[in-house]
């Protein structure tokens, strides 16, 4: 994995420039030829990134053929990820409580707190996450704590109407999810069901009705702990969008300008997909540097790419025929046994008195890496290892590899495999070497 660069981004998207000087005169230097950029998901742990970057890129060097000079970048950029949630054949960023773990304990954890107060800084949201912890703790079977915990959790997660970041929260147009404005009591009823359903509560799977029988059962406050961890990753979400947009798309400009030659191969995972995507979207006009573009398990609506999106014909998704910006394939890499995408996201992404019923919530509300682009005309959708078409959006179909994980997320994380390392290889015409 040499020559490899880091370009670490803050939350406002604006890169250091000394890591980004290394890269534009050491990818000339080296004189690399294919280089590929990395962006990771939701998780603050640098170590963890890089262990990420290292593992994915390993097969790559034995992969390229004659003629082929690699160079590799890993984005560093502020996530989080909760420290409960594995990652297949990775150690926790964090060592887990001693004796065996209580699937109904909704308690906010030290390790958990510390990364919060890291992604969230300052002395006020130090105080919303101190009062949040307390909550959590205290489980009070009165509504009113349930609203304050909400309120908590909405102010935490907002930002300035100035910021950077405000525009990047919604790939559809829609507005703010239904999450950060419902009632707190039916956003916390709804979670919960969720996590009983796949049995990450150990709970009895009562109906939501069921939990509020003779006042707020403690149970609840699992769906209150989801609230907090699903409007964090909105965040992140939001996050990504700036990023690739300000940050990335800027970068990428530079490079074509000062290694006219080079091809770029974008790859992001998770809300890192997102970021590559939106980097594609600010990347100067006439900018033809990326060669092949990689969502794997991409945390964003699966009709960001839409011209017109199927429920409301005057609107496209966000990302519309940003697709036309790679000279080669824009491949979606989607998965079934994705839990974190397949059951949490659409739930998290609803929109605000959209329906009360759900009726057609993943149809609607669907993430692209559990059931790949949708709406775009022209899209392909193969199997792994099937050719793929010279451009335009592509979805493959990564379930026979991507299918490890334990709760709440399945295999949301279960993207290191050669097999997937030869998609990309494939998507961006990187000349492979002889069996």
């Amino acid at each position: 994995m040499q020559p490899y660069w880091e370009l670490t981004f803050d939350a406002d998207g604006d890169v250091d420039a000394a890591q980004r000087d290394r890269l534009l005169s050491g990818a000339e230097s080296e004189r690399v030829t294919d280089l590929l950029v990395f962006a990771h998901g939701w998780n603050n742990d640098q170590r963890t990134a890089r262990n990420l970057y290292r593992r994915f890129f390993e097969p790559f060097d034995r992969l390229a053929g004659p003629g082929v000079r690699l160079g590799y970048t890993g984005i560093l950029w502020p996530a989080i990820r909760f420290p409960d949630e594995p990652i297949p054949d990775f150690e926790p960023i964090a060592a887990p409580p001693a004796g065996p773990r209580d699937p109904g304990d909704p308690t906010l954890d030290e390790p958990t707190r510390r990364l919060l107060e890291v992604v969230f800084p300052g002395p006020a949201n130090a105080a919303h996450i101190d009062r949040l912890a307390q909550l959590l703790q205290e489980r009070a079977e009165v509504r009113s704590r349930l609203d304050e915990f909400a309120r908590h959790v909405r102010d935490l997660v907002a930002v300035r109407e100035s910021g950077p970041a405000h525009e990047f929260g919604d790939d559809l147009g829609a507005g703010e999810p239904a999450m950060l404005t419902d009632d707190a009591v039916e956003v916390c009823e709804v979670f919960l069901a969720m996590l009983d359903d796949i049995g990450a509560t150990g709970g009895t799977g009562a109906t939501a009705g069921q939990e509020l029988l003779g006042g707020l059962r403690r149970r609840l406050w699992n769906g209150a702990k989801e609230l907090l961890r699903q409007a964090t990753y909105y965040s992140m979400k939001r996050r990504a969008g700036a990023i690739g947009q300000l940050g990335l798309g800027a970068t990428l400009g530079l490079l074509a300008r000062d290694v006219p030659d080079i091809r770029v191969h974008l790859v992001g995972h998770s809300f890192g997909a997102r970021l590559v995507a939106y980097g594609l979207r600010g990347m100067p006009a006439g900018v033809r540097c990326v060669k092949s573009a990689t969502l794997l398990q991409g945390a964003f609506s699966h009709y960001a790419f839409s011209a017109r999106l199927p429920h409301d014909r005057s609107r496209g998704g966000a990302l519309h025929g940003v697709q036309r910006r790679v000279d080669g394939p824009l491949m979606c890499c989607y998965s079934r046994h994705d839990d974190a995408l397949g059951k949490f996201y659409p739930l998290a992404s609803k929109l605000a008195g959209d329906s009360s019923s759900f009726l057609g919530l993943w149809e609607r509300w669907g993430a692209l890496g559990f059931d790949g682009i949708k709406a775009v005309d022209g899209a392909r959708r193969v199997k792994l290892g099937e050719t793929l078409p010279a451009r335009g959006c592509v979805s493959v179909d990564t379930a026979a590899v991507v299918r490890r994980g334990g709760l709440p997320d399945g295999a949301h994380s279960d993207i290191c495999h050669e097999e997937l390392a030869r998609a990309v290889c494939a998507a961006g015409r990187i000349a492979r070497a002889a069996r």
